[in-house]
Parts: C-alpha cells; sequence; structure tokens
C-alpha cells in the first residue's frame, strides 16, 4: 500500500486483524516477518502514545512543550491553545497540573501535543475513545484541513468517511486501498469476491473434468502423453475449497410485551453528587448536573442522550435505572417496565470466575432455557472452547460482548445503552444499529457516534451550554435548528479553523477588515451590493470546477462500470476457453484501467483546485 501526498487514509478491518499491528510496524516497535516499509529521510511521524510522561507543570506548558524553539512565540501558542479548547479544555484546566487531569483528558492532552508537534505523518488508532461528540466534531474539521497525511484507525465510520480522502481495508490478509469511503471498498471488495468465487468455481468444475479424462486413460499407453498433460493442467488450477466468509456479530433483543403507552414519567429532576473530603466525609453538595428535567417517556420512543464528557449523561441513566435516587423531583415507573441496561457499572459487576457462558446463563431464569446461554455465547463470537473461558481473563471489549449477550438472554421492554459501541468493529456496530431498529420496545441510549444518532434517535435528551433539556427531533434537526453552543462562540475554540503546517490561524473572533484583506468574504450585512459582487466573482470562479468535477465523478463511474462488465466477459470467455476473446478482453481492461487512473488524476487535481478556490472564497 502506497500513502500519497496529502491523503489521509483509513484503516478497517474486523478486531484483532493486525490495524494496531501495522502501526507498530511503521513506527518500528514490531519486527517484520516479510517485506519492507519505505518512509522518506526526514519524514516524521507523529503517533498518539497511551503511556504517560508529563514534565511540566501545568496543561498548557506541556502542550506547548512541543513547539519548535525558532517558531513565533504567540502566534504559535494561539495554535495549541485552540487545539486544547478544540479538544474540551476550558481555561481553568489551562493551569492545572496534568497529573491532576482524569485518565481520559491526559490522553486528550497527548493527542494535543501529537497535533500541535506538526509531523508530516499522523497515526491516529481510535483517537476519538476518549473525547466527547463535540471534540469529534471538532477533530474532525481540523483533520479535514490537515496538510500532510494521515493514518486513522477508528471504528467510527461517519468520522472515518468526513476525514478521510481513501479507505484501506484489511481482508484475509492483505490491504485493499481504493479512493473514496469506507462503503466503496466494501463495494469494491464484494465485486473482486464474487469475480474471484466465480473464477475458483469454474476452475474445479474444470479440474474435476480434467480428473475424470486423466483416470480414464491413466493405463493406456498410447495416451501417457495426453496424461501428463493433463495432470500439469490440472495442478495449475485451484484446489475447489470455497472462500471462507468471516462472522460478524449479529444479534436481536428480545422484547418483553407492555400494555399501554407510558412507560415511565420525569417530573423536576434534580441531581448533583456530594462533595466528599480525602477521608470520605460529606461536606455539602457539588453543583447540579441535572436540574429541574421534566419529561415523558412512550413505548417505542427512541431517545439518544448527548452532550460533552462530564455532565450527567450517564448519571441519568442510572437514575432511571434506580441506581442512584434523585436530589429533588422524581421518577415515576410504569409496574410493567422491565429494564435491561448496558452500561460500564454493569460490566464491572460480571462474575470474574464465571465462564462466558456460566455468566450468560446466570441472566435466563428458567431452567429449560439455560441452553440458550451457548448459542447465545456462539452470537457474542465465543464459539466453541471460548465459551469455556473465564471472565476473568478476557479484554474489556470481549467483556463488553458478555453483557450484550446477557442483555439479550432476558427479555425487556426498556433498553438503557451507555456508549454500547465503545468496545465494537464496524460490522458489529451495523448489527446493533439494525438489532435496534428491529426492536419494538423503547431505547435510551448514551453515545457520541454520529452515525449511530442519525440512525437511531427521534427524540434528544441534550446537556449542553450549562443545562439538559429535551428536544423532539431527530439529531439532524437538532444541527439546523439549535446546534452546539460552543461552536457558535465567536472566536470560541469549536469555530477556530487551525491550518496546520503553516502560520495560517483563523478565527471568528479576528479582525474583520483582516479578514476581508486576506480574500475573506464582505461581513457588512448593510453593504448588499458587496456582498453581491463578491458572490458573483465566486460563482463565477467555484461553478465550472464543481461542473468539472461533477463530470469527471460520472466518467469515473461509468469507466468503473465497463471495468465490472470487462471482468465477466473475461470470466465467460475463460469458461468457454476463447483465447482470442481472452487476449482483446484483456487489452480492453487494461486500456480501461489505465482511463480509471488518468480520471483519478485529473480529479484529485480538480478537487484540489476547488478546495483552493473555497478557502479564498469562503461564504
Amino acid at each position: 500500500m502506497l500513502v500519497g501526498d496529502h491523503e489521509r487514509v483509513g484503516l478497517v478491518g474486523r478486531n484483532g486483524c493486525g490495524k494496531s499491528t501495522l502501526f507498530k510496524m511503521i513506527l518500528g516497535q514490531e519486527c517484520l516477518d516479510g517485506g519492507s516499509i519505505d518512509i522518506p529521510k526526514k519524514y516524521t511521524l507523529g503517533y498518539l502514545q497511551q503511556h504517560l510522561n508529563f514534565t511540566h507543570a501545568t496543561v498548557h506548558e506541556e502542550a506547548c512543550s512541543v513547539l519548535k524553539p525558532n517558531e513565533d512565540g504567540w502566534i504559535e501558542e494561539h495554535k495549541v491553545e485552540a487545539i486544547l479548547f478544540g479538544l474540551g479544555f476550558d481555561e481553568e484546566s489551562m493551569h492545572k497540573s496534568p497529573m491532576l487531569l482524569s485518565g481520559g483528558f491526559q490522553i486528550r492532552l497527548n493527542l494535543a501535543k501529537v497535533l500541535a508537534s506538526e509531523p508530516d505523518m499522523l497515526l491516529l488508532d481510535e483517537p476519538t475513545n476518549y473525547l466527547d461528540i463535540v471534540s469529534m466534531r471538532w477533530l474532525s474539521r481540523f483533520l479535514r484541513s490537515w496538510k500532510g497525511e494521515v493514518l486513522l484507525i477508528t471504528h467510527d465510520h461517519h468520522f472515518m468517511d468526513e476525514v478521510c480522502t481513501h479507505t484501506a481495508g484489511i481482508f484475509r490478509h492483505k490491504i485493499r486501498k481504493v479512493k473514496g469511503s469506507v462503503e466503496k471498498l466494501r463495494e469494491t471488495v464484494a465485486e473482486e469476491e464474487e469475480v474471484a468465487q466465480r473464477t475458483q468455481e469454474n476452475e474445479a468444475k474444470k479440474k474435476a473434468q480434467l480428473e475424470q479424462v486423466i483416470e480414464r486413460f491413466r493405463y493406456k499407453a498410447a495416451k501417457a502423453a495426453m496424461v501428463q498433460s493433463k495432470i500439469k493442467a490440472a495442478a495449475k488450477l485451484a484446489t475447489g475449497e470455497r472462500l471462507t466468509h468471516e462472522r460478524n456479530l449479529e444479534f436481536s433483543f428480545t422484547e418483553a410485551g407492555f400494555p399501554g403507552k407510558r412507560m415511565l414519567q420525569i417530573k423536576g429532576l434534580s441531581f448533583a453528587y456530594p462533595n466528599r473530603t480525602e477521608d470520605g466525609t460529606v461536606q455539602g453538595m457539588g453543583p447540579e448536573l441535572i436540574t429541574d428535567l421534566t419529561m415523558e417517556v412512550f413505548k417505542g420512543d427512541r431517545i439518544a442522550i448527548i452532550g460533552p464528557n462530564g455532565r450527567g449523561k450517564t448519571t441519568l441513566l442510572n437514575l432511571i435505572a434506580k441506581e442512584l435516587s434523585p436530589t429533588a423531583g422524581e421518577i415515576s415507573h410504569n409496574p410493567n417496565l422491565q429494564i435491561n441496561y448496558f452500561g460500564q457499572t454493569n460490566i464491572n459487576r460480571l462474575n470474574l470466575d464465571n465462564t462466558v457462558e456460566e455468566e450468560i446463563a446466570s441472566a435466563i431464569e428458567e431452567v429449560a432455557q439455560k441452553s440458550r446461554a451457548r448459542g447465545l455465547a456462539g452470537l457474542m463470537m465465543f464459539s466453541g472452547d471460548a465459551a469455556l473461558k473465564k471472565v476473568k481473563v478476557l479484554s474489556g471489549g470481549e467483556r463488553s460482548r458478555v453483557l450484550l449477550g446477557k442483555i439479550l438472554a432476558s427479555p425487556c421492554n426498556m433498553l438503557l445503552l451507555d456508549e454500547p459501541t465503545n468496545h465494537l468493529d464496524m460490522e458489529s456496530i451495523e448489527s446493533l444499529i439494525d438489532a435496534l431498529d428491529d426492536y419494538e420496545g423503547t431505547a435510551m441510549v448514551v453515545t457520541h457516534d454520529e452515525e449511530l444518532l442519525h440512525a437511531f434517535a427521534t427524540r434528544l435528551v441534550v446537556f449542553d451550554g450549562g443545562k439538559c433539556r429535551v428536544f423532539e427531533g431527530s439529531y439532524a434537526d437538532f444541527l439546523e435548528k439549535v446546534g452546539w453552543a460552543s461552536e457558535k462562540k465567536p472566536g470560541g475554540s469549536e469555530s477556530a479553523n487551525i491550518k496546520v503546517s503553516n502560520i495560517d490561524v483563523k478565527t471568528d473572533g479576528g479582525n474583520a477588515s483582516a479578514n476581508n484583506a486576506a480574500g475573506g468574504a464582505p461581513r457588512a450585512k448593510e453593504d448588499r451590493k458587496a456582498r453581491a459582487d463578491y458572490i458573483a466573482e465566486r460563482s463565477k470562479i467555484i461553478k465550472p470546477l464543481e461542473k468539472k468535477l461533477a463530470k469527471l465523478e460520472e466518467d469515473i463511474a461509468k469507466a468503473e462500470a465497463l471495468g465490472g462488465e470487462l471482468e465477466a466477459k473475461l470470466v465467460t470467455a475463460s469458461e468457454t476457453g476463447d483465447g482470442n476473446a481472452i487476449t482483446a478482453i484483456a487489452k480492453d481492461m487494461d486500456d480501461n484501467k489505465k482511463k480509471v487512473d488518468q480520471l483519478y488524476e485529473e480529479w484529485e487535481k480538480v478537487s484540489a483546485e476547488l478546495e483552493a478556490a473555497k478557502d479564498k472564497y469562503p461564504i
């Protein structure tokens, strides 16, 4: 696989297929069994370290420690501050010791240092794991403006497609890279595997026919030369073994019946954790995470609970699950309500001495149904002896799958899911989305995964701007009508647009005349003529490029479709043994491939021109 100039490549594949190992080999942390990795001289790599090594007194000093001595001081520090704000740090935390930060924010600080150090290539392995939804949206915008190269591993399909120009997948121990989205890669791989399967089946048929001929004439001396020729021909053909297919995590939630409509009612709910001293003594109450929340939850609701970290999302689930008691207000449950709760605290309550099968079986009340546990373990990808592993030897992701298995084992009419996608790969997340879509009960989900939000939510509980409120509508409706508070603040961290690899710092709170001098749009609303002239000039430059790009995309689609047709014709010609047709089709395929490559080169050129024009003429 080659990573070209300015490419941002997303790396996908099933858990355990070797994505993180590839990063370690690139960094020289793992030895190669074969092949080579070529890195240009003086080419720098930036990698998000999981281990912590802080040497400065404050967060701000630690983040600025990666700046080069000869860089312009205040501009570079401003860039570092914008990165820290974008990743969720506030003014107060800038002056804290890094060692007083939570584990998640310490990893964020490491990420800020990597971004601020401006390497030629970023290697990011699950960078969103410790980010909330607002920080993830900021990081997506930041990476799209990155001037170097990026290799990205993430389970978040939506985030990867937003950031990456190319997608590479590890399938059957090989890497396949395409220009475009995850879905484009999957379509390409599926087409190639279909052709490979048909070719393999056809060769298997031919081999069977050859073996019949060999067996028929094996002992006839006059046919010895012909038999030897057939034996050699058969040896070159496929073994006839079918391609194996990788398993997906497939499951469905079991619904318990629910008579009526209203499942629970929340009235005037407020909650704050008690302030505790080092010896555990309670001294008053901390700030309220939830204040005067009132809402009703009905059968079939699809509710997403969203907001930055540490604002009370998990606390709300714990209150609904009766694991916490409100400071004020009340939550009234319908007597027929049956809740299944997937959350970090529940994972920690697994019996570590049980096997996977025993732990899942413990959630099944009917003795006659205990045999279901082995089947459910298999669904959670613990087949065979894997179901006999002790829970205590499992990884965090495997324990999450055990808990999912327990939830599947018992029927419910309300699901409470706290970050259910954290330890799942892309295919398993898609299976989860399908299972939620099929589930006829009610589901409340805490998530930062925007793909899940767009696919799932019809109502929202939003923690943002110091408030907790209910939004009636989808996530797309929320972004359009309300939006995140930090993304609307002039000059705030989320509005900052830092272009790395050169000194180009933009903020919405900068000097208006300076922005205009740099080619930005006129901002005075009263100056309509200037605005109209600007729009006309912008349209004159950008519209032709957009049309040219659309035409290129249409030509690429046609050429790739022709490539598929030629592949099918080649298979048919191979079946009939038509040598002349095979030669002609192979030549057409080669010509078409060259055409596709040329079109993609032209597409990249025009795309870069369009991006530069949009930077010059922003709206």
